[in-house]
């Protein structure tokens, strides 16, 4: 909105201002280190902050840079703070290199030093007043004194400098509040600005609280901007580095270097490096322990067929239809340990269940042979299973594979317990087996699927061995 020469607003840009204002959204986000921060075009953003201050919206906004994501990593009170805001923005080069190599669209670059001048002309074109708290003294001052020669109608409500001690606290929040401005900017550095508007929030009236950094520095004039060359190819930093160097160079030499190698771990994250490498290192572990184990166990597996088929001239192994990974069906092998009728008496022994009607079990079902007693007891009938395992239709470790007619009862979070392999062993198998109720059965292969990967599987195939020998809960 502009005066035309008549001192009277010009009608198409009230028109066009108004347009946006009715039109304001909340913003897209996209998510890049965890945070969501904000897609959108620096006037735009400038409309939507001042609309937010002009409705009373309460709105705490701050910014993440390189600088920002190196202190989240190591300060969990600074991470938790910057969490906590209702807008992120993206500043600076590196967060576009970060989004690049995250295949994410970051849209355009909303430092607050460019926003700053945007904010102040809505600002003095919806009649809302500004407040610049931090800096060293003098230089809020100076800033204010600038953006009311930018801006002569701009209500400048107040200004503080950043060297106030916790006894002025109180003192300072109240004159905050009574300065009647709906736009708060602090400017107290990362981490220090973030964790003081996180701490006071509550008590501060001010709708819209921005955390905008050394931005007072530039517009006071203490500091010079980098030529507009410079800024368009994303090199501020090195001119800022040159501008001050002692103070910067830890920040800007160290620091990118570190950013770049956050930025590149996440990246490999986003793009699914690191959970293809897991799986790949899974499949690994699964072939050539099912290999190994195999080879071992082959002298037993003669045994155990012998015994079957001497006890009841019998088939040696059972082939049943599992349900695997993402509904799909296949043939989990197991040696035989119950009559060849027992699919035939299992509806007449329904009523007897010891279970939950999800899973069917009986500590003395009348179905299991002498041999199949045994082998169940030492968990010998599970081993065919290895077989499974060559074959991927199973993995050592992950959820039990569920019959057809457990899977039709299913509600809820149990449908998570598809969203892995089945495995021979897991969670719940180390941990009391069928004494465990199906409950917690499905909250504990949950709690494997989220969290899977070669160390976990590993330390549950350690489990098993003591939990095979105690025989807890294998009936």
């Amino acid at each position: 909105m502009k005066y035309n020469h008549n001192g009277e607003f010009d009608t198409v840009d009230v028109a066009t201002l108004l347009s946006k204002l009715g039109s304001t959204r909340a913003e897209k986000t996209v998510t890049l280190f965890g945070q969501k921060l904000v897609n959108a075009k620096r006037e735009d953003m400038a409309v939507n902050i001042v609309t937010m201050a002009a409705r009373g919206r309460a709105t705490t906004i701050n910014f993440a840079n390189a600088h920002c994501i190196n202190t989240m990593y190591r300060d969990m009170d600074y991470s938790r703070a910057l969490a906590s805001s209702d807008r992120i923005l993206p500043d600076g080069s590196g967060m576009a290199i970060a989004a690049r190599m995250a295949g994410v669209e970051l849209g355009e670059n909303l430092n607050g030093t460019d926003l700053f001048p945007e904010i102040c002309r809505v600002a003095e074109q919806q009649g809302q007043g500004i407040f610049l708290l931090g800096g060293g003294h003098g230089i809020a001052d100076a800033a204010a004194a600038w953006a009311a020669r930018t801006y002569p109608e701009l209500n400048i409500s107040g200004t503080w400098h950043g060297f106030f001690s916790a006894a002025d606290e109180d003192h300072l929040i109240e004159r905050i509040n009574r300065s009647g401005a709906s736009i708060l900017f602090v400017g107290l550095g990362v981490p220090l600005q973030e964790k003081w508007i996180a701490r006071n929030r509550h008590r501060i009236d001010v709708p819209v609280i921005l955390g905008v950094g050394g931005l007072f520095d530039y517009y006071s004039g203490r500091i010079a901007r980098a030529p507009k060359a410079v800024r368009a190819v994303g090199c501020e930093w090195v001119w800022r580095l040159a501008m001050e160097p002692r103070r910067l160079a830890n920040r800007y030499l160290l620091g990118n270097a570190i950013f770049l190698a956050h930025a590149a771990n996440h990246a490999l994250e986003c793009r699914g490096v690191f959970d293809r490498a897991s799986i790949a290192a899974r499949r690994g572990l699964d072939l050539a322990v099912a290999t190994v184990a195999l080879l071992i166990f082959m002298p037993m597996f003669l045994l155990v067929a012998l015994a079957i088929k001497l006890e009841d001239g019998g088939p040696i192994f059972f082939r049943q239809t599992r349900i695997g990974e993402r509904g799909r069906n296949f043939k989990m092998i197991k040696f035989r340990s119950m009559y060849v009728d027992a699919e035939q008496r299992r509806a007449q022994l329904l009523a007897q269940s010891e279970r939950d009607d999800t899973c069917f079990k009986m500590k003395h079902d009348p179905r299991i042979t002498r041999v199949g007693r045994f082998i169940r007891r030492t968990s010998i009938d599970e081993l065919p299973q290895l077989i499974n395992v060559l074959t991927g239709e199973m993995s050592l470790v992950g959820p039990r594979p569920a019959l057809p007619s457990e899977v039709a009862t299913y509600t809820r979070s149990s449908w998570r317990r598809l969203g892995g392999k089945p495995g021979i062993t897991c969670i719940w198998q180390v941990s009391g087996r069928a004494e465990i109720p199906f409950k917690r059965q499905v909250a504990m292969d949950r709690m494997y699927l989220r969290r899977r990967g070669i160390v976990t599987d590993v330390i549950l195939l350690a489990l098993t061995v003591p939990a095979v020998v105690s025989g807890r809960g294998a009936y």
